[in-house]
């Protein structure tokens, strides 16, 4: 009996320890930050020193926008959770372009410079809070599986505010570019006239082991608790889908951007993605840009490409 006691409590540390593992992976992966509330004088960039030559055209952006009039809309996710986003509007009936922020970001942070964009190219915009960030609910950030099903809820939104001939054009960048590619796979209403990705990863395991990797880390050994830190305490599958399987059965136009010289998300990603598409496609690389960072580089060339493959 005794040695039934000692197999049961080795077993029993063995499974503790798995279960403490998977936790703290969950946390550091997926677990969302808590957010202090909006303040009208902070002007949020993102992190990294690629982004500092770039800071006093963001911040202006940023103040270009918050002075300019919109609709705050929202919707409820199929998991209840409140999700909001800011309409502007370029004109009536001008084409619809629905944004996806990345990994902890927000619409602010990591769209700014898109309303402008799209007023250029004629177009009104709907910046959105991905859930767990900005100003919409939620703790747990999913690297797209649950985003992607907040997309066809935000596109039913529209469909409903604006009507059945309202033209969208899903974009987003990072995280939010494989949240609209996921999304491309999905039964998509006809009003939905193409996707737009800037620096999207092929699958949220390709990103997450990449970074374990860059961090001097055994990604084959970590991986695992990674995966199983989402099942167990966020709910989800992190390999249900990949933007690279969505691919294989996008019935929509997709262009796809991506800097050069990113060293977050490597280019080659979305060339990978791009090769697998089977609709109407394009490859748009930017010589020396960093992630997300394409249009602040080359933003003439950018709303060229953008104009030819959309019309």
């Amino acid at each position: 009996m005794e040695v039934v006691y000692i197999v049961c409590a080795v077993v029993g540390g063995v499974i503790a320890l798995v279960l403490f593992a998977a936790w703290i992976c969950f946390r550091l992966a997926f677990l969302a930050v808590r957010r202090a509330k909006s303040n009208a004088e902070e002007y949020s960039i993102p992190d990294g020193e690629i982004y500092e030559p770039f800071r006093e055209t963001m911040v202006a952006w940023m103040k270009e926008v918050r002075a300019m009039p919109y609709e705050a809309m929202s919707v409820v996710s199929f998991d209840g959770l409140t999700l909001r986003g800011k309409y502007y509007e370029y004109a009536p009936g001008a084409p619809i372009e629905l944004m996806f922020h990345g990994y902890r970001g927000s619409a602010e942070r990591d769209l700014c410079g898109g309303v402008q964009r799209c007023f250029a190219l004629k177009r009104n915009v709907l910046l959105v809070d991905q859930r767990s960030c900005g100003d919409s609910d939620g703790r747990v950030i999913t690297f797209g599986i649950h985003e992607r099903r907040d997309c066809l809820a935000w596109i039913e939104c529209i469909r409903r505010r604006f009507g059945d001939d309202a033209k969208i054009i899903l974009t987003g960048i990072s995280m939010g570019a494989a949240t609209v590619l996921m999304a491309a796979a999905e039964p998509l209403p006809e009003m939905v006239i193409g996707v737009l990705a800037d620096c999207g990863y092929t699958s949220a395991r390709d990103i997450i082991q990449k970074v374990i990797k860059q961090m001097k880390l055994p990604a084959g050994l970590l991986y695992p608790f990674v995966k199983c830190g989402a099942k167990l305490y966020g709910g989800f599958d992190l390999e249900e889908t990949s933007p690279l399987q969505a691919m294989r059965t996008c019935r929509v136009p997709v262009l796809f951007i991506h800097g050069e010289n990113d060293d977050f998300v490597p280019c080659e990603m979305s060339v990978r993605n791009y090769e697998t598409c089977t609709t109407r496609k394009q490859l748009f690389t930017v010589p020396g840009a960093g992630h997300g960072l394409s249009y602040l580089l080359q933003p003439q060339m950018y709303l060229a490409v953008l104009k030819d493959f959309f019309g």
